[in-house]
């Protein structure tokens, strides 16, 4: 793939920030100094991922459908990065400043971060209906996280080969035509093998009752039986001495209302 410049995203203006929700200075001064990151739940498939000086902000959403009840994810970042278009992860009104924008899949370098963006349909018609996903790979203090979007097609080799091991894997498990389900979620853990999963794309308390079409997380927990699951609320810090030494553990982060 050839290596692609990063798009300027010019924001709505710091008014925003005040009304924003984030990480504490102290949280952000931890992650930034203890070769960690930190990584929020700021809902449905939108995490903020700090440490090693860097804010990375992954697919911001407009509150719609499935997303009605969460606030907007108007966070300050360095970088921005989307998955699609799609309002549910792809929505960049309202962020504060003029973070850095990464959209289509390609290979880049921000800071001294390399980041692969890798392709795939966002459906199971081959993209026919939603179009393209893109799952995001990236170093970021030590740790290789891969974020699936909305993946919705099996991996294939090539996409296998690209994302490779990743230390933490954000996949989504609550079906719909748009995403993997529980099932097709698994197969994507098996296939990648990582060592900490974060199901994503799941049916919450802030779905609107007429529209949203995609399930909870228990099915996705009920097929790992015997995987390991930890609840550490909306937000956790993680460092590669943690990782497990063997198997995975689930990381099962929360939105705080």
């Amino acid at each position: 793939m050839k290596r692609r410049t990063l798009i300027q995203y010019a924001g709505s203006g710091l008014a925003a920030a005040a009304a924003t929700v984030g990480l504490s200075q102290s949280q952000q001064a931890q992650a930034q100094t203890s070769n960690a990151v930190t990584i929020q739940a700021l809902g449905h498939t939108c995490f903020l991922f700090t440490g090693g000086g860097l804010r990375i902000l992954v697919n911001p959403f407009r509150p719609i459908g499935c997303t009605k009840g969460y606030r907007p994810p108007r966070v300050p970042a360095d970088l921005v990065m989307i998955s699609s278009r799609l309002f549910d992860e792809g929505s960049l009104e309202g962020l504060p400043g003029s973070p850095r924008l990464l959209a289509e899949p390609g290979i880049y370098e921000y800071r001294g971060v390399q980041i692969q963006g890798v392709r795939s349909p966002h459906d199971r018609q081959g993209g026919r209906r939603f179009g393209f996903n893109v799952t995001w790979r990236w170093n970021q203090s030590g740790l290789i996280l891969a974020h699936m979007g909305g993946a919705a097609a099996p991996i294939e080799v090539e996409q296998q080969i690209l994302i490779g091991r990743p230390d933490v894997l954000f996949v989504p498990v609550g079906g719909g035509p748009k995403a993997y389900n529980a099932t097709e979620a698994r197969q994507a853990v098996l296939a990648l093998n990582p060592r900490i999963i974060v199901p994503t794309h799941f049916r919450t308390a802030a779905a609107d009752a007429n529209a949203c079409d995609i399930s909870p997380v228990d099915e996705f927990l009920s097929l790992m039986d015997g995987v390991p699951v930890r609840r550490p609320g909306d937000t956790i810090t993680l460092r590669r001495s943690e990782l497990p030494s063997e198997g995975a553990r689930i990381e099962l982060l929360s939105y705080r209302f």
